[in-house]
């Protein structure tokens, strides 16, 4: 079935709408903007669906960031208030902290480190401004595990879970975003190199096999199914004991 993106964008937004109507009555959305097409379709489908006036952006780069005017290109082109936070010092002093401490961290624990102090940043942001923090994630990245728990794939709700990169895309382009954003190459903005190079696969090949099941490598197949597997407990809520005495 053809993806009929403003039949989805309409829905979406309608959505948003009732979650914010249930969950929290005049509140704010509260958004992390990095310069990505997610944060930025999700923060226009955050003031489309609640007024600008109601959405919080909030950059922050970890002391220097290449493409901080994207991020700031978004704000300027919704309309909506920001604040930059710069998480730079404190992701500094608190990696010192853990070397003192004689604690070796590994490359993966830095990469992630900074998704999880933003989280926090948000999440303080939201408590302060009367606010519910909206989780970015999409069904291509969720599928792969790309993403850090307790970090990006954090929220109070999300409007794009279900959507996969190329449905995202074309949603942005009916809410009238600029195409530099909706185009722009997809990056973690931590370890210098694209989503894809990591991955091994492009987005287009990993959309395609969730959508029809379709793939033409064997070994791409395998690597894809190898991550999923890998990373459900992403998707999960906590694994919980329940004692039965």
């Amino acid at each position: 079935m053809e993806f009929d993106a403003v039949k989805a964008t309409n829905a979406t937004v309608e959505w948003i709408r009732q979650w914010f109507e249930k969950n929290g009555p005049g509140c704010n959305a509260i958004i992390g903007i990095s310069g990505g097409k997610d944060s930025s379709i999700a923060a226009a489908l955050c003031a489309e669906a609640l007024g600008k006036d109601r959405v919080i952006g909030v950059l922050m780069p970890n002391d220097k960031q290449s493409d901080i005017d994207m991020a700031q290109l978004l704000v300027k082109h919704l309309g909506i208030q920001s604040y930059t936070v710069n998480i730079g010092t404190t992701f500094n002093a608190l990696c010192k902290e853990l070397t003192e401490a004689g604690i070796e961290l590994s490359k993966d624990s830095i990469i992630n480190l900074p998704p999880r102090l933003r989280m926090s940043t948000l999440y303080a942001v939201g408590q302060s401004r009367n606010g519910r923090v909206v989780n970015t994630c999409n069904l291509s990245e969720d599928w792969v595990g790309y993403s850090t728990r307790y970090g990006d794939s954090a929220g109070d709700f999300s409007p794009m879970s279900f959507f996969t990169t190329a449905e995202i895309r074309a949603i942005g382009r009916v809410l009238g975003l600029p195409s530099v954003l909706i185009e722009k190459v997809p990056t973690d903005g931590l370890s210098g190199m694209s989503d894809e190079d990591k991955l091994g696969f492009t987005y287009e090949v990993l959309d395609r096999y969730i959508r029809t099941g379709e793939i033409d490598d064997p070994e791409t197949k395998k690597r894809i199914d190898y991550l999923h597997e890998k990373n459900l407990f992403k998707l999960r809520f906590m694994d919980c004991f329940k004692y039965e005495g």
